[in-house]
């Protein structure tokens, strides 16, 4: 399965990806926007975990290309703030798939990854 990961914080993000990595999983991780349109033009994840506060760039603008794009590919949105916990993503980001805090446990977010990878593939 691949997976891209968009995470403005570089610590975060390889944790998260070396976790999904050690399950198997082909992981791509960037940190803004630009970087992330340019991985979404080379290939096609199965899944995408974005942080919705990005430094660099917007998280919409990132699944809307990916929505486009690759039509099949979910999103699981990670954040830290409470904007967007009334689960309104849902009706701003069609490949919205998950909504989670940032501080979501690794095992936990791996399993949702290869249970909305899967439905995705």
């Amino acid at each position: 399965m691949q997976v891209l990961i968009v995470e403005s914080r570089p610590d975060l993000g390889e944790v998260w990806k070396r976790h999904l990595e050690r399950q198997g999983m082909v992981v791509s991780l960037v940190r803004g926007q630009d970087d992330a349109i340019a991985a979404l033009q080379l290939s096609a994840p199965h899944l995408i975990v974005l942080d919705l506060v990005l430094e660099d760039g917007s998280a919409f603008a990132v699944a809307d290309y990916a929505n486009y794009r690759h039509p099949d590919t979910r999103v699981i949105f990670t954040t830290n703030t409470s904007f967007f916990s009334d689960g309104s993503i849902f009706r701003h980001a069609a490949n919205a798939c998950a909504f989670v805090p940032n501080q979501v446990n690794p095992d936990d977010l791996t399993a949702m990854v290869e249970y909305y990878g899967k439905a995705a593939s």
